[in-house]
């Protein structure tokens, strides 16, 4: 069933008409008609099912809406923190991450990404990463968005989670732990992913500085983006929703 972002408030009954974006990616590009069922989500967890009853130039009218209970959310509480990368990458990563359950991301400025953000563009990326994470979550069925915050200095953002009661995991090919070492948490997972050339020595020595355990995975390097969804798949495996 076709699944369309509307923003909140969301009417849980009656009819309404679908945002802008939403209506035509409904009749341009799905071609949907009168009588086609969907379902709407306003990502903060509502959702609703209704029909197709008007559909004429630009507007699609959405009634019969009955609101449904469905939580697909992960129990695991997952931020992950990723350096800076190209901006195909970057896209990849949070439309992956969003699939896999992530919370939160928190893009970060590292001395070897390969993007640099002014702070008009940072403004408009992160607009850009909303709509990445919408789409997503319209494909997998999440009816809660990630948050996806402004990118900050890494330096600046470790010396800030030094007091957060979290499990706090940086990804280091020369990592002595692994995922398996560690208790099962209560609370909070950071993850922290590093750029194309990975972190600084300086980033990775504050990082261990402020609690991160440094997390081997596997005896191969991975690329950011690979490192950031297999690190997020196998935490779901462990202590997420993964049902293997």
């Amino acid at each position: 069933m076709p699944r369309f972002f509307c923003p909140p408030p969301l009417p849980l009954s009656g009819s309404f008409d679908l945002p802008p974006d939403a209506a035509r990616h409904a009749s341009r590009v799905l071609r949907l008609r009168e009588g086609d069922a969907v379902q709407i989500f306003d990502g903060n967890g509502n959702e609703c099912q209704g029909v197709i009853t008007e559909l004429s130039g630009r507007r699609v009218v959405v009634g019969n809406m009955t609101a449904t209970s469905v939580n697909r959310e992960s129990p695991l509480q997952v931020v992950l923190a990723q350096a800076l990368s190209s901006s195909e990458k970057m896209d990849w990563v949070i439309q992956k991450a969003t699939e896999l359950g992530v919370t939160e991301i928190q893009p970060l400025d590292t001395g070897r990404s390969v993007a640099r953000l002014s702070v008009e563009r940072a403004a408009k990326r992160i607009e850009h990463w909303q709509q990445v994470a919408i789409s997503a979550c319209e494909q997998c069925g999440r009816n809660v968005l990630p948050k996806i915050n402004a990118p900050l200095d890494i330096m600046a953002w470790l010396q800030q989670t030094r007091a957060l009661p979290a499990m706090k995991l940086i990804l280091l090919p020369e990592g002595a732990a692994s995922l398996h070492d560690q208790v099962k948490p209560q609370g909070k997972v950071i993850l922290l992913i590093g750029a194309e050339g990975g972190f600084t020595q300086a980033e990775s020595d504050t990082a261990l500085h402020c609690g991160f355990i440094p997390i081997r995975m596997g005896a191969r390097v991975l690329r950011t983006e690979t490192a950031a969804i297999a690190g997020l798949a196998a935490l779901q495996t462990l202590w997420g929703d993964f049902n293997l």
